[in-house]
Protein backbone atom coordinates (compact mmCIF):
# COMPACT_ATOMS: atom_id res chain seq x y z
CA UNK A 1 0.00 0.00 0.00
CA UNK A 2 2.90 2.34 0.45
CA UNK A 3 4.79 3.96 -2.33
CA UNK A 4 3.74 5.48 -5.29
CA UNK A 5 3.74 1.96 -7.39
CA UNK A 6 2.68 -0.13 -3.74
CA UNK A 7 6.44 -0.97 -2.90
CA UNK A 8 6.61 -0.48 0.19
CA UNK A 9 8.31 1.56 3.00
CA UNK A 10 11.94 2.00 1.41
CA UNK A 11 9.77 3.41 -1.61
CA UNK A 12 7.35 5.16 0.20
CA UNK A 13 10.74 6.87 1.94
CA UNK A 14 12.64 7.13 -1.01
CA UNK A 15 14.93 4.61 0.65
CA UNK A 16 18.06 3.39 -1.39
CA UNK A 17 21.31 1.31 0.40
CA UNK A 18 23.49 -1.33 -0.52
CA UNK A 19 23.25 -1.25 3.64
CA UNK A 20 20.08 -2.24 4.22
CA UNK A 21 18.00 -5.61 5.16
CA UNK A 22 14.65 -5.10 3.42
CA UNK A 23 11.96 -8.01 4.87
CA UNK A 24 8.29 -7.92 3.35
CA UNK A 25 5.16 -10.24 4.10
CA UNK A 26 3.37 -11.16 1.63
CA UNK A 27 0.16 -12.16 3.32
CA UNK A 28 -1.59 -9.00 3.30
CA UNK A 29 -0.90 -6.29 0.64
CA UNK A 30 0.12 -9.47 -1.86
CA UNK A 31 -2.80 -11.43 -0.73
CA UNK A 32 -0.69 -14.71 -0.61
CA UNK A 33 1.92 -16.10 2.12
CA UNK A 34 5.51 -16.23 3.27
CA UNK A 35 8.03 -13.53 3.14
CA UNK A 36 11.16 -11.93 1.90
CA UNK A 37 14.43 -10.81 2.69
CA UNK A 38 16.07 -8.68 0.14
CA UNK A 39 20.30 -7.80 1.54
CA UNK A 40 23.68 -7.90 0.46
CA UNK A 41 23.99 -11.15 -0.86
CA UNK A 42 26.60 -11.66 2.48
CA UNK A 43 23.19 -10.62 4.52
CA UNK A 44 21.25 -13.16 2.47
CA UNK A 45 24.07 -16.13 2.63
CA UNK A 46 24.21 -15.75 6.45
CA UNK A 47 20.39 -16.12 6.52
CA UNK A 48 20.31 -19.22 4.34
CA UNK A 49 22.95 -20.81 6.70
CA UNK A 50 21.85 -19.57 10.32
CA UNK A 51 18.45 -18.78 10.51
CA UNK A 52 16.18 -21.62 11.95
CA UNK A 53 13.06 -20.03 10.91
CA UNK A 54 14.35 -20.36 7.60
CA UNK A 55 16.57 -23.68 7.61
CA UNK A 56 13.40 -25.50 9.00
CA UNK A 57 10.70 -24.11 6.24
CA UNK A 58 9.71 -26.06 3.33
CA UNK A 59 9.93 -24.28 -0.09
CA UNK A 60 6.36 -22.57 -1.17
CA UNK A 61 4.14 -24.54 -3.61
CA UNK A 62 4.74 -23.02 -7.52
CA UNK A 63 0.54 -22.16 -7.14
CA UNK A 64 1.79 -19.82 -4.31
CA UNK A 65 4.54 -18.21 -6.67
CA UNK A 66 2.41 -17.88 -9.76
CA UNK A 67 -0.65 -15.80 -7.40
CA UNK A 68 2.23 -13.65 -6.20
CA UNK A 69 3.11 -13.05 -9.63
CA UNK A 70 -0.19 -11.98 -10.23
CA UNK A 71 -0.77 -9.66 -7.41
CA UNK A 72 2.52 -8.19 -8.02
CA UNK A 73 1.06 -7.04 -11.85
CA UNK A 74 -2.00 -5.79 -10.04
CA UNK A 75 -0.27 -4.15 -7.26
CA UNK A 76 2.39 -2.04 -9.82
CA UNK A 77 -0.76 -1.72 -12.34
CA UNK A 78 -3.31 0.28 -13.04
CA UNK A 79 -5.70 -1.38 -10.94
CA UNK A 80 -3.37 -1.09 -7.58
CA UNK A 81 -2.74 2.73 -8.45
CA UNK A 82 -6.79 2.73 -7.67
CA UNK A 83 -7.21 0.66 -4.90
CA UNK A 84 -4.34 2.41 -3.21
CA UNK A 85 -6.05 5.57 -3.88
CA UNK A 86 -9.45 4.51 -3.04
CA UNK A 87 -7.57 3.10 0.65
CA UNK A 88 -5.78 6.61 1.02
CA UNK A 89 -9.36 8.88 0.79
CA UNK A 90 -10.45 5.94 3.34
CA UNK A 91 -7.79 7.03 5.97
CA UNK A 92 -8.32 10.96 4.75
CA UNK A 93 -11.87 10.30 5.47
CA UNK A 94 -11.61 8.65 8.90
CA UNK A 95 -9.31 11.15 9.86
CA UNK A 96 -11.93 14.06 9.24
CA UNK A 97 -14.63 12.54 11.09
CA UNK A 98 -13.24 11.06 13.99
CA UNK A 99 -13.99 14.09 16.76
CA UNK A 100 -11.74 13.14 19.57
CA UNK A 101 -11.25 14.56 22.39
CA UNK A 102 -10.12 12.05 25.49
CA UNK A 103 -8.23 9.70 22.65
CA UNK A 104 -5.69 10.05 20.53
CA UNK A 105 -5.06 8.63 16.88
CA UNK A 106 -0.86 8.56 15.91
CA UNK A 107 -0.78 9.48 12.45
CA UNK A 108 -0.35 6.39 10.17
CA UNK A 109 -0.37 6.58 6.74
CA UNK A 110 -0.88 2.77 6.58
CA UNK A 111 -4.37 1.02 6.77
CA UNK A 112 -3.56 0.36 10.37
CA UNK A 113 -5.14 3.36 12.27
CA UNK A 114 -4.29 3.79 15.93
CA UNK A 115 -6.54 4.54 18.41
CA UNK A 116 -5.08 5.14 21.83
CA UNK A 117 -7.53 4.98 24.68
CA UNK A 118 -4.77 3.90 27.34
CA UNK A 119 -6.56 1.85 29.78
CA UNK A 120 -7.51 -1.88 28.95
CA UNK A 121 -10.40 -1.86 30.75
CA UNK A 122 -12.25 0.93 29.02
CA UNK A 123 -9.99 -0.55 25.30
CA UNK A 124 -11.93 -4.02 25.94
CA UNK A 125 -15.36 -2.76 26.61
CA UNK A 126 -15.08 -0.28 23.43
CA UNK A 127 -13.69 -2.98 21.26
CA UNK A 128 -16.89 -5.36 23.02
CA UNK A 129 -19.59 -2.62 22.40
CA UNK A 130 -18.01 -1.89 19.00
CA UNK A 131 -18.50 -5.67 17.92
CA UNK A 132 -21.89 -5.78 19.49
CA UNK A 133 -22.79 -2.99 16.61
CA UNK A 134 -20.95 -5.23 14.07
CA UNK A 135 -17.85 -3.48 14.20
CA UNK A 136 -14.87 -5.53 14.10
CA UNK A 137 -12.04 -3.60 15.49
CA UNK A 138 -9.79 -5.74 18.47
CA UNK A 139 -8.20 -3.61 21.44
CA UNK A 140 -4.82 -4.28 21.48
CA UNK A 141 -2.94 -4.67 25.10
CA UNK A 142 0.44 -4.82 26.55
CA UNK A 143 2.79 -6.35 26.38
CA UNK A 144 1.85 -6.31 22.78
CA UNK A 145 1.86 -1.91 23.35
CA UNK A 146 3.24 -0.19 26.26
CA UNK A 147 1.59 0.01 29.77
CA UNK A 148 -0.83 2.62 29.44
CA UNK A 149 -1.49 2.65 25.73
CA UNK A 150 -3.86 0.22 25.12
CA UNK A 151 -6.08 0.75 21.71
CA UNK A 152 -8.09 0.07 19.03
CA UNK A 153 -6.49 -1.34 16.02
CA UNK A 154 -8.44 -0.19 13.01
CA UNK A 155 -7.64 -2.01 10.18
CA UNK A 156 -8.79 -0.36 6.67
CA UNK A 157 -8.99 -1.74 3.31
CA UNK A 158 -9.54 -0.84 0.00
CA UNK A 159 -12.98 -3.58 -0.04
CA UNK A 160 -13.78 -0.69 2.47
CA UNK A 161 -17.08 2.14 1.19
CA UNK A 162 -16.95 5.62 2.47
CA UNK A 163 -20.53 4.66 4.46
CA UNK A 164 -18.90 1.87 6.32
CA UNK A 165 -15.82 4.27 7.50
CA UNK A 166 -18.35 6.85 8.76
CA UNK A 167 -20.62 4.52 10.64
CA UNK A 168 -17.04 3.22 12.37
CA UNK A 169 -15.79 6.93 12.84
CA UNK A 170 -19.86 7.44 14.27
CA UNK A 171 -19.69 4.39 16.61
CA UNK A 172 -15.93 5.26 17.56
CA UNK A 173 -16.88 9.22 18.68
CA UNK A 174 -20.38 8.11 20.35
CA UNK A 175 -18.17 5.80 22.16
CA UNK A 176 -15.10 8.08 22.73
CA UNK A 177 -18.05 10.95 24.48
CA UNK A 178 -19.64 8.94 26.68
Amino acid sequence: MLGEHGRGALEHCALRSPNLVYVGTLGKAAGVSGAFVAAHASVVELLVQRARPYIYTTASPPAIAHALLTSLDIIAGEEGARLRAHLAALIERLDASLQLTRWQRPASHTPIQPIVIGANDEALRVAASLHAQGLWVPAIRPPTVPAHTARLRVTLSAAHTFDQVARLAGAINELEAM
